[in-house]
């Protein structure tokens, strides 16, 4: 059935890591009837360096450290204080998710910055960033793939009944295939990587994720081009945030991409925007239904296909209070609900 998940990022900071989890396994439970729900492990940014998408995928590289450099998270010669307080930030994400989902049973999300955005925005420890040396990048997506796995037993240490669902967030890798990232300097671009060698960037981490028995969702942001790399790659689903596909969430070459990928077996986690409010009416749900349903019928793709669709919030740019990130939930799971009618009909 059509169902609802998120992100990970959340309001909070230092201390508040249960109550975000209890908040969204709450209210995720309370999503309408016919809509399933996919919890997803909170991560609150708020809490400084470390909490963040970069250090949190850098901790859980196996045998390279981490730590802050001038111009963000770059490669070190050993652990230290920064990778520590990573590893230490995660550990508390994890230990709130088992007292929160203690006995729960089910599909369970995890996001973690993939192996091509990672190796855009990760620095080398004495040069550039780490996607400009081809043997860095495929060392960096080998220690990513056994982190990974690592996490995902972790994860299932905490929570048994988890069906884990990991979300590669790939935002970047739009701009790493197009070449047009800069340098160190800034004064000149990286090379462009073919999609070839995207693919073969993706295969090691997906297949370490299969073989530890998760699920795979790249997202790719709106950088629909990305979808054959990573149908090919051999993942389970593609994310993609519709609003930022074209306008009015419409384009053709982009959802016959989606249709190509939908017709072999990959689902789609659609990303949507907040809800627009009017005064009189309260949040406008039925554009962001028409988001998804327009498209995906103007395809010519089947209706009942709609059941397999999961919705994401898109990320934030800033982060939002609490009451904005549970409303986005609880409106996704009306959205979520119109659609599976519109599958069911």
């Amino acid at each position: 059935m059509t169902a609802v998940s998120g992100h990970g990022p959340w309001p909070g900071g230092r201390g508040d890591e249960l109550e975000a989890q209890q908040t969204v396994l709450d209210d995720l439970a309370s999503l309408p009837t016919g809509v399933d729900a996919v919890p997803f492990l909170t991560g609150l940014p708020g809490r400084g360096p470390g909490a963040d998408p970069v250090g949190r995928a850098g901790a859980l590289l196996t045998e390279l450290p981490v730590e802050l450099g001038p111009h963000g998270w770059k490669l070190a010669d050993h652990r230290g204080a920064d990778h520590r307080r990573a590893d230490a930030l995660l550990a508390d994400d994890l230990m709130a998710l088992a007292v929160a989902a203690h006995g729960y049973t089910g599909r369970l999300a995890v996001e973690v910055t993939g192996p091509w955005t990672l190796a855009a925005e990760l620095w080398s420890a004495r040069g550039d960033r780490v996607l400009a040396d081809v043997g860095a990048r495929a060392e960096l997506g080998q220690a990513l793939a056994v982190g990974l796995a690592e996490h995902v037993a972790r994860v299932r240490d905490q929570v048994p009944g988890a069906q884990v669902a990991v979300q590669l967030a790939e935002p970047l890798l739009g701009q790493v295939h197009a070449g047009v990232l800069p340098t160190f300097s800034g004064f000149s671009r990286l090379r462009a990587v073919p999609g070839p060698d995207v693919v073969e960037g993706l295969e090691p981490v997906v297949r370490a994720l299969h073989d530890a028995g998760a699920e795979v969702v790249v997202h790719l942001g709106g950088t629909w081009v990305g979808i054959p790399p990573v149908v090919l790659a051999g993942a389970d689903a593609v994310g993609l945030d519709l609003a930022d596909v074209g306008p009015g969430g419409w384009n053709e070459r982009a959802w016959e991409l989606v249709a190509r990928a939908t017709e072999r077996g990959t689902g789609l986690w659609a990303g949507l925007p907040p809800a627009t409010v009017s005064q009189c009416s309260g949040p406008q749900l039925g554009e962001l239904v028409r988001l998804v349903a327009e498209p995906w019928r103007r395809i010519g793709l089947p209706a009942d296909g709609l059941d397999a669709v999961t919705l994401l919030a898109s990320p934030r740019r800033v982060l939002g209070t609490l009451d904005e990130h549970r409303a986005e939930l609880a409106n996704l799971g009306r959205i979520g609900e119109a659609l599976a009618e519109r599958a069911a009909s």
